[in-house]
């Protein structure tokens, strides 16, 4: 961790970055399950025993667990707050435990309240992104055909040896269109040691070329090294601008830039899977915490915007279909939607157990990974 910032920021980053966002995603939960009359036992933040809560009028329980590490709200029905469903308990309810009960709600009101959850996370990161856009505007180039023209290159540059000149304009990357430097980066960063077919006009032509980026390790200034793709090809000298926008066009930015986190997050798990980025750029709680610390002494819009990645995070990974986390769940009700009728009890108790199981050894695995990263244990 960096010494130049102090040790209480990483202490009080990682609470007041995620118990926000996973009180929120809970609370898109608990709030469409009130709207549709289904009753909610429990209201946690956190997990294992409870340090201090207090039960409202409506017989919800609002806890504050001893580990911070996600929260869950429990509904009438379930049999742990993982909302797994008690085949026998749901079939021999009377009528008096069904009213209220999440798992006799109809399908598609259990579909929304589960939905609710990531649901808030994104709306979490969309509002995030608007504000921003509403505050400072957009950033404007003067000449937008100038940030991709080629005005030098990098020492070792791959663009030039892969035949690029001088006043050649990058006008795609893949067959995706770059319109700012900021394009043609995000086009490149991704893919290092990767082929890409990069598109130039030069001289009033259309010219292809094939440019393997070079495989470069940044390093930021707390000392996170990441592996990202360079061609070797400095930004124009532009003078950038910022415009104000309109709420209806921040809107629509907000998702433009939310659409392209979530593509550079299932390009970067992709790239993970089939081995061309290695797991140690995955990261658990330890790794949230430092980032947070490290963002928060940048000061409120570095760390907010680490907010909206998080939250994005949240929404992604639990939409994943995996037993135990939304994304199962609403997994099993298309399953039922298609069937018209649930799983079984045996297979639906074995997937959960399965999913419960796959969330657990997740964790301890990133967790080993982030302890694994510590410097007193070196590199």
């Amino acid at each position: 961790m960096d010494g130049s910032i102090p040790f209480w920021m990483y202490i009080i980053g990682f609470p007041l970055l995620l118990g926000p966002l996973v009180t929120l995603h809970e609370l898109g939960h608990y709030l469409v399950g009130r709207w549709f009359g289904v009753h909610a036992e429990a209201f946690a933040v956190g997990f294992g025993k409870e340090i201090a809560g207090f039960t409202d009028k409506r017989g919800t329980r609002w806890k504050l667990c001893a580990l911070p590490l996600g929260g869950y709200v429990q509904f009438k029905g379930d049999m742990n707050p993982a909302s797994v469903p008690d085949k026998e308990a749901i079939a021999n309810a009377s009528a008096e435990e069904r009213e209220g009960s999440f798992h006799h709600a109809s399908l598609w009101k259990r579909s929304l309240i589960v939905f609710a959850g990531p649901a808030m996370n994104i709306i979490v990161t969309l509002a995030i992104f608007t504000s921003f856009f509403m505050i400072f505007g957009k950033p404007v180039s003067p000449d937008p055909a100038m940030e991709t023209t080629i005005t030098a290159f990098a020492e070792d540059s791959a663009a030039e040896e892969a035949g690029l000149e001088i006043g050649d304009r990058i006008v795609r990357v893949d067959g995706k269109e770059v319109a700012s430097f900021f394009d043609l980066r995000e086009a490149i960063i991704m893919y290092p040691g990767r082929t890409l077919d990069i598109e130039v006009i030069r001289d009033g032509d259309v010219r292809n070329f094939d440019v393997v980026p070079r495989t470069i390790k940044a390093e930021d200034r707390f000392g996170n090294v990441s592996t990202i793709g360079q061609i070797g090809i400095p930004p124009a000298v532009t003078e950038r601008q910022f415009e104000g926008v309109g709420p209806g066009e921040a809107v629509n930015l907000s998702f433009v830039q939310t659409g392209k986190l979530v593509d550079m997050m299932v390009t970067g798990i992709k790239q993970i899977v089939v081995g061309e980025r290695s797991v140690k750029e995955l990261g658990g709680p330890v790794t949230i915490g430092k980032f947070a610390g490290e963002q928060l002494s940048l000061g409120a819009l570095a760390f907010f915007n680490l907010a909206a990645l998080i939250s994005l995070n949240l929404a992604f990974i639990n939409l994943l279909p995996i037993p135990a986390l939304d994304g199962g769940h609403l997994a099993f009700y298309a399953a039922e939607a298609i069937r018209r009728k649930p799983l079984g009890p045996r297979s639906t108790e074995v997937a959960y157990r399965a999913g419960v199981a796959l969330v657990l050894a997740l964790m301890i695995f990133v967790t080993f990974i982030d302890i694994a990263k510590l410097p007193f244990f070196g590199n």
